[in-house]
């Protein structure tokens, strides 16, 4: 009788679980083509988005900086690879903004 409750007390902590529920990126991220060259937890052509979020957490003025570094592009933070830049046609401000506010949650 006991054994359903620990059953259920565990299914219900695993879903509420930051690993079994993990946020998946934003439509914006996909459509914008950020997910060719990143992924969540692993280097691509890009580096991961859990690295970039260690890499700027606690920085109040993160969103600020990650924008500006994806609409400008850039080269040598993270390797060899630059990154072009993208522009409002391919990434609205409000979408770029959410795209990072995941990113820095990753």
């Amino acid at each position: 009788m006991k054994y359903p409750l620990i059953l259920a007390a565990l299914l219900a902590t695993a879903a509420s679980s930051s690993i079994l529920a993990a946020d998946p990126p934003p439509p914006a991220a996909q459509k914008a083509g950020c997910m060719a060259c990143h992924s969540v937890d692993k280097k691509l052509v890009g580096p991961a988005f859990k690295d970039i979020a260690a890499k700027y957490k606690g920085q109040g003025d993160a969103v600020a900086k990650l924008s500006d570094k994806v609409r400008k592009g850039g080269a040598g933070v993270w390797g060899p690879i630059p990154m072009p830049p993208n522009a409002a046609d391919k990434i609205s401000d409000g979408d770029l903004k959410g795209v990072v506010e995941w990113i820095l949650k990753s």
